[in-house]
């Protein structure tokens, strides 16, 4: 009698390794990650006064392919970061873009049934009964008894919803409502089987729905200064789920047409689902790693997708966009939004270019078109300027296909003249070298000032990276001017105090000066003292020679991640190590200053730490240290992990660190395949050789990695 057991249990062994042997990529995959917000004093590191909510990495959980224009996702808070707050209750509905910077979140749907009003008709939700997936995002809305499930494609969304049997279908379209201020709407029927409209709120969007029920009217239903369009259908009590797809663009409703046409129309959800998916897969699999726990992957996996949702597309099937002056334009490429530039320079434009060059492409197009009708200056973002490390790093690592003369006009005009729509108080940087600040006596740290010493530092690097175009053009004179210009972080190094410090406008040192006080934007962006030390990367060794000795250098470093934070609370600086901190971008770099004093083990030490607890914290175990901002803080993980970062982006090499796995498969854009591959364990990285050559140093080159093989990085304890 037992033989028959022994079968089960064999054919169930088989069954489980089969369906390892199967698992897709996606499946590791959580586009929750991030949605959390740090509220335990341990992860934040300061203890929480003010009912101010500490900022999370504003992710978003909803269906989206990879640099789509459509991000079907959940509201449950408007004027938040991405628009979805895990800790929320409520949902307001499902919007169509999002970023995760406190706006878009353009034209939110949501399926209702019953009463409501434009006061009142959000629905509880639990995340018991909640799932997302790459491309797909399910959730039971408790109001309304709605199961509702999403999918998308680059310009489309497709919602489905499954009322209770006997249910009056209706969609409310919160048409007067974004992150944004919405001052201009359109709504209204299309057909017996569609209805269609426009928001604007950071560009205007357009869109035409198709559904499976007759649209019978659509209303606007008014409450005081709220406002509520409704969409009914007839015969809406059918069983059968409500089916909509609706296609998008940023150009008109016809265009909108044509693109659901395109990408949607003829398809079903699961088929529509599947390919999203299918599309997922494809871009993961650019990455394949061994060995590393189940954690690790899901970690891997889940920052490598969060990556590539920005730049996001705007642009329609036939080509058409709309330009910054407003005009109708079709340039033969896909435009896209601005990077996050000063947050992404860093590691996720480089990332961008090495998984897909063909979108760093037409996103370099994109800001060129940009910058030639800004005034000519490269469009800037944020904070400093970075488009020239975009620039300069992709042409450098072999992103060829654009007009480089063009868009080196652009740059160096950039790092050359003052001017509405380029760097600001250049008139200063141009004149001295440096820009003043004001003393900060009753400053509160937002309060916002020119953050002077921080410009200097990012101006200066952006001069180096334009320089680099400038050598490959054979522009010897700008060359050696913007050179020069990249050696000005050594005018606000205050020597006595060995922090980058703020000069008044007679070039004297602030005497209000206290290393360890964050400011939103005096002196520093998003930082104090301690969190610019050690840049700008393209000089490190001249860096490095600001001080005494190599001794000082390791001291300065050993402190910087010993010396506790002085408990400050500030929503936009959390996850600590002494005064490093991983939740704002401006010190990503500074683990690997170890480095260039020969101390490369208590660099890993740091970057391993920050893998391992810095990602997936907090209770639910789905925030970040800090901001994703468009993709860098997940970028910094998934070079990490491989066992190479992007120390000085604008050049085309990288610094070698430990990788978490035992091998990563690197397939480029030309098909060519790398294996990166960890000998040993531990910190210590004794030797590293690509394709059986030893390397010298810490860097290998981006030509080098391209040529495929196998970089082999020997470690120990």
């Amino acid at each position: 009698m037992r033989f028959p057991v022994l079968l089960t249990a064999a054919s169930a062994l088989l069954l489980s390794i089969g369906a390892q042997a199967q698992t897709k990529l996606t499946d590791y995959v959580n586009p929750m990650l991030g949605t959390a917000t740090l509220w335990e004093t341990e992860d934040l590191g300061y203890e929480r006064q003010r009912m101010a909510r500490p900022w999370g990495a504003e992710t978003f959980p909803g269906s989206s392919v990879p640099n789509a224009m459509v991000q079907l996702t959940p509201v449950t808070m408007y004027h938040s970061g991405s628009g979805y707050q895990y800790e929320d209750k409520k949902i307001f509905g499902f919007a169509h873009t999002s970023k995760g910077h406190w706006n878009l979140c353009h034209l939110p749907m949501l399926p209702v049934t019953g009463r409501f009003s434009p006061k009142d008709y959000a629905s509880e939700f639990s995340h018991d009964r909640e799932k997302a997936h790459p491309g797909y995002y399910r959730v039971y809305l408790d109001r309304y008894k709605v199961d509702v499930e999403l999918t998308s494609t680059l310009r489309c969304g497709y919602h489905r919803y499954t009322f209770e049997a006997g249910a009056r279908k209706s969609v409310a379209v919160d048409i007067t409502r974004s992150n944004n201020r919405v001052w201009q709407w359109a709504i209204s029927k299309a057909g017996d089987h569609a209805f269609s409209g426009s928001q604007t709120g950071d560009g205007r969007m357009y869109f035409y729905a198709v559904t499976n029920y007759e649209v019978d009217e659509v209303n606007i239903f008014r409450m005081g200064q709220d406002e509520l369009a409704v969409v009914g259908f007839k015969n809406s009590e059918g069983a059968a789920p409500l089916e909509m797809k609706i296609g998008f663009s940023f150009v008109s409703i016809e265009n909108a047409k044509e693109n659901l046409e395109q990408e949607m129309l003829s398809m079903d959800f699961g088929q529509v689902r599947a390919a999203a998916d299918a599309e997922w897969e494809e871009l993961l699999g650019k990455i394949k790693v061994s060995g590393g726990t189940e954690r690790e992957k899901g970690l891997f996996y889940s920052t490598l997708y969060r990556s590539f949702l920005w730049p996001a597309l705007r642009s329609d099937c036939n080509g058409d966009y709309t330009d910054i002056k407003g005009k109708v334009v079709n340039n033969g490429f896909r435009y896209y939004t601005d990077p996050s530039f000063w947050d992404d320079h860093r590691n996720k434009l480089v990332l961008l270019g090495l998984i897909a060059p063909d979108v760093a492409t037409d996103v370099i197009k994109s800001i060129c078109d940009k910058g030639e009708k800004n005034n000519g200056f490269m469009p800037t973002f944020f904070h400093g300027d970075h488009a020239s490390t975009f620039i300069s790093g992709s042409w450098r690592r072999g992103i060829q296909d654009f007009d480089l003369e063009r868009a080196y006009k652009l740059i160096l005009k950039n790092a050359t003249q003052a001017g509405k729509g380029g760097r600001i108080y250049m008139d200063e940087y141009l004149e001295r070298g440096w820009i003043s600040d004001c003393d900060s006596i009753g400053l509160k740290y937002f309060h916002e000032r020119k953050a002077g010493v921080h410009k200097v530092l990012e101006y200066c690097y952006d001069d180096y990276a334009t320089a680099q175009v400038a050598k490959v053009l054979g522009d010897q004179a700008n060359y050696d001017f913007l050179m020069k210009q990249s050696q000005n972080y050594r005018k606000v190094f205050d020597a006595s105090t060995g922090f980058y410090r703020g000069r008044d406008d007679r070039g004297e040192w602030l005497t209000d000066f206290d290393p360890y006080y964050p400011y939103f934007q005096h002196m520093y962006r998003e930082a104090n003292a301690w969190n610019v030390l050690f840049y700008p990367p393209h000089d490190p060794m001249g860096v490095i020679g600001l001080y005494p000795s190599q001794k000082a250098v390791e001291a300065k470093l050993d402190s910087l991640f010993t010396e506790p934070w002085r408990g400050y609370e500030v929503e936009n600086l959390t996850g600590f190590i002494g005064q490093y901190c991983h939740g704002n971008q401006p010190g990503h770099n500074i683990p690997y200053a170890y480095y260039f004093i020969g101390k490369q083990p208590k660099a890993q030490h740091y970057l391993n730490l920050l893998m391992d607890k810095y990602y997936g914290m907090g209770a639910d175990k789905l925030a970040y240290a800090g901001m994703d901002d468009a993709g860098e803080m997940s970028s910094w993980y998934v070079f990490n992990a491989m066992g190479l970062y992007t120390y000085s982006p604008a050049d085309p090499e990288y610094i070698v660190t430990v990788p978490l796995f035992d091998k990563v498969e690197f397939t480029f854009a030309d098909g060519k395949v790398l294996s990166i591959v960890r000998k040993g364990k531990g910190e210590k990285i004794t030797g590293i050789r690509c394709n059986g050559k030893k390397v010298s140093g810490w860097f290998v080159q981006d030509a080098d990695l391209k040529k495929g093989g196998r970089l082999e990085i020997s470690v120990k304890k």
